[in-house]
């Protein structure tokens, strides 16, 4: 088992620093939330609508090696690939908490810097907003590539994080989607491939 801290392969720091540029500060921060930001935002906003982005999808295909793995046994979380369409919920956070939500996200989600930043359309019943949205890459180390069945099965049964277990992940985010009436059919197969 190895001691080392895993060391991100892009500097996170730099890589916030240029989402704060993008932003600029002088309108209220949107943020576009497809996972556990829906059930677990951590942060206080003014304002939350249900949202819609084009050209990406929700995917559970995104190793995780501390928050739901390690890295001997990696978990899964969802990642946002390019293609398809994506129901989630965009936040509104008030400009002047804007540079401080970012530096919490960052901490959050941006450790090992696995993910790419973007600034999407997201579609919402009260007009267009453009948010900040968490994508991957499909040429990430992270990105997982094609799993079995059997792979998700002992990911699932045998994987966990300081936050919890892969598993746990996956359901609160559906159990949470189906609240705010979202399908995503995907996840439903998987979670029910999984209860066989």
């Amino acid at each position: 088992m190895s001691d080392q801290p895993l060391k991100p392969l892009r500097d996170p720091a730099a890589m916030l620093d240029k989402t704060l540029h993008e932003w600029g500060g002088h309108e209220d921060l949107w943020i576009f939330g497809y996972g556990s930001l829906i059930w677990r935002p951590d942060f206080d906003f003014a304002e939350r609508r249900p949202a819609k982005v084009h050209g990406w999808h929700r995917a559970l295909k995104m190793w995780s090696r501390i928050n739901r793995g390690t890295p001997e046994r990696p978990g899964l979380v969802f990642g946002m690939l390019s293609g398809g369409s994506c129901q989630g919920m965009v936040f509104r956070i008030p400009r002047q908490h804007g540079a401080e939500v970012l530096s919490k996200l960052w901490a959050r989600e941006m450790a090992l810097a696995v993910y790419d930043p973007r600034w999407l359309t997201c579609h919402t019943p009260h007009g267009p907003v453009q948010a900040l949205a968490f994508t991957l890459s499909r040429k990430s180390p992270s990105h997982t590539g094609t799993l079995t069945e059997e792979e998700y099965r002992h990911i699932f049964e045998k994987s966990t994080g300081i936050y919890g277990t892969t598993f746990e992940y996956a359901h609160r985010t559906f159990e949470e989607l189906q609240r705010h009436n979202i399908r995503d059919r995907g996840l439903e197969k998987l979670l029910r491939l999984l209860r066989r």
